[in-house]
């Protein structure tokens, strides 16, 4: 007798068990191609978007143009023109209240920190989702595969004379599982790799800006300090 070992028949036939730890690992894998086409859209635009601000920064433009023209803009600010727009804000209210450099600059610095806390959680937001789905998946997967073939050598024991046509069937259905787990497993892993530098490079792009940025700012309060001098 000929046994039918296509996939589907295969799926279609494993125990209530292995076919939920499949239907588990299916939804893990949509989730993860959900998130890694969302965290790949929102990385390339947030890269784009640092460019071109950074371009227009340090082309010469005015910086207290730029901080009107943010600050009446209808579409919310993030990444480094968020960086920019609470330093750029918190210097201008610091240097109408105080002459002392020091305090002007560390305010403005620890604004800017805080505003980077925010876009790293942003940037980083799901991302640990795919590392976590690349390192269960295959254990979920084999775990499926397991009870499946505990299941299938069970089922021998009523019987008087066991052949590999009995036991075959049964192993093929829980190997399912595990495939299906390392198809989950592995574009996830890929991808956390890949998002994870991607989100590394623009968080040090930040940074750095940040870094540059509030040594402008102490330039200017410098200037403004000798200026008062004279």
């Amino acid at each position: 007798m000929n046994t039918d070992f296509s996939f589907w028949h295969l799926v279609l036939s494993a125990g209530p068990v292995v076919k939920l730890v499949m239907i588990l690992l299916v939804l893990l894998s949509v989730i993860s191609w959900i998130v890694i086409y969302s965290k790949s859209r929102q990385l390339s635009r947030a890269t784009r978007e640092a460019t071109a601000f950074e371009n227009e920064f340090w082309s010469g433009a005015d910086a207290n143009q730029m901080y009107q023209h943010l600050r009446g803009s209808d579409h919310i600010l993030s990444g480094m023109e968020h960086v920019f727009e609470r330093g750029f804000s918190e210097f201008a209210r610091l240097i109408k209240q105080t002459h002392d450099s020091e305090t002007v600059v560390d305010g403005s610095y620890r604004a800017m920190k805080i505003a980077l806390s925010r876009e790293t959680d942003t940037v980083e937001q799901h991302i640990s989702f795919l590392a976590t789905v690349g390192s269960t998946a295959p254990y979920i997967g084999l775990f499926g595969t397991v009870w499946g073939i505990m299941n299938s050598f069970t089922a021998l024991a009523d019987v008087q004379q066991a052949t590999l046509a009995m036991v075959a069937p049964g192993i093929a259905e829980a190997l399912i599982a595990t495939a299906i787990g390392l198809f989950a497993a592995i574009p996830a892993v890929i991808a956390y790799n890949r998002l994870s530098n991607k989100a590394d490079r623009l968080l040090n792009r930040y940074d750095n800006f940040m870094e540059e940025f509030a040594a402008v700012l102490q330039r200017q309060v410098l200037r403004r300090s000798n200026q008062a001098a004279r």
